[in-house]
């Protein structure tokens, strides 16, 4: 899986260099190849490979890639470029950071422009309505101008261009009945990827006065965290309704690796409080400290985050296409773990995800065992459905 996986990374990357060229590289990220993976998981042969040769983000060594020619990695390409172009025009009318200097701005104004006509000629060839993405984009900057929505407004436009992504994939590989689990699957992936981009920063934006839909909508962090396992759930439930040729990859990322995600994100938050006498009323989850919520001291002043806090650690490459997602998904089974694994300096048996008690996902519900999906059983012994 882990070998598959750097195919759809690396193909993404190559492919975005022999049609866009070398500066269009910048917007690959892991999140983007998910587009590309679903592609092949529905008709392999829309994924042919090709040798690549030696790259020094492999260690100067070849591998064996998805072709430029893959109508996926092409899909994910357009979609990275798209959703870069209007995330730094985003930046550049809000003035963050750099994009205050108007040289800056200028400069990054003209690469967007580049990266929004590639993108869109890429989208025109393979039938992707590239207005889609770039509506979702300008939708989302008015809508955090906008008072008195709900977190579920804000987190549309997110939604709504990933499942036209996901959708469009069953276009590709000639699947249509899958179009309509897979822009489900899309809408719940969007909403995961925004709200744990919120979390991440929230105590970043706090400090800094900036927009975050948290925040905004005075939603508690438990609240944030129910959201994102009923999105969970109907992720799962979406993607088994969709048929592939093989799920294996899609499974562990789309399912098991965004689990993972989500309770790497809520886990030692900074802003999580608990209140002793009503948390098992919550089932113990954090709450959200929000402006004029609770007594002073238990949140931060605007302008401090919290003392010793370290933000959480981001895979290199991430950048804000595909939902403006942070760390969602990452390698699976296999030896090498990345830096921000958990699993990064543990023994070889736990670093591969098929000799770990949650190889395959959650403990089963009725009897409290862990599924054991590598096994010859496909599950626990207990006479329930995990």
């Amino acid at each position: 899986m882990f070998k598959d996986w750097m195919a759809h990374l690396c193909g993404l990357c190559l492919t975005l260099r022999d049609e866009h060229g070398h500066r269009a590289r910048l917007v690959t990220n892991y999140d983007g190849l998910l587009v590309s993976v679903l592609t092949e998981a529905q008709l392999a042969a829309s994924a042919p490979r090709r040798k690549a040769g030696a790259c020094a983000l492999r260690g100067f060594k070849g591998a064996d890639v998805v072709s430029a020619q893959a109508e996926g990695a092409r899909l994910a390409a357009a979609v990275s470029l798209l959703l870069a172009a209007g995330k730094t025009r985003d930046h550049i009318a809000d003035g963050d950071g750099p994009y205050a200097r108007r040289p800056v701005a200028a400069a990054a104004s003209r690469v967007a422009d580049r990266w929004d006509a590639a993108g869109g000629r890429t989208g025109e060839v393979l039938g992707f309505d590239a207005a889609v993405l770039r509506d979702a984009v300008a939708r989302q900057a008015v809508l955090e101008r906008t008072p008195g929505l709900t977190l579920l407004e804000l987190l549309e436009p997110t939604e709504t261009a990933v499942a036209a992504a996901f959708a469009h994939t069953a276009v590709l590989a000639g699947r249509p009945g899958n179009a309509e689990p897979l822009a489900e699957a899309g809408r719940f992936f969007g909403r995961l990827a925004h709200l744990l981009d919120a979390v991440e920063d929230l105590p970043e934006d706090h400090a800094a006065g900036a927009f975050n839909p948290l925040t905004a909508t005075d939603t508690p962090l438990r609240e944030a965290r129910r959201l994102c396992d009923a999105s969970l759930h109907g992720l799962r439930l979406a993607l088994a309704d969709a048929e592939f040729e093989n799920r294996t990859l899609v499974t562990a990322l789309l399912e098991r690796e965004v689990r993972k995600a989500v309770d790497r994100t809520f886990q030692g938050h900074p802003y999580a409080v608990f209140d002793e006498p009503s948390a098992s009323d919550r089932g113990g989850l954090p709450v959200l400290p929000v402006v004029g919520q609770y007594p002073p001291g238990y949140y931060p002043p605007p302008g401090q985050v919290p003392p010793g806090y370290k933000p959480p650690r981001r895979r290199p490459g991430c950048g804000p296409e595909l939902c403006l997602a942070g760390a969602l998904v990452g390698c699976t089974c296999g030896l090498w773990r990345p830096e921000w694994s958990e699993y990064h300096e543990s023994s070889c048996s736990d670093r591969c995800a098929c000799t770990r008690c949650d190889g395959c996902g959650d403990g089963c519900s009725n009897c409290g065992e862990c599924c054991n999906c590598c096994g010859d059983g496909g599950c626990c012994d207990c006479g329930c459905d995990c």
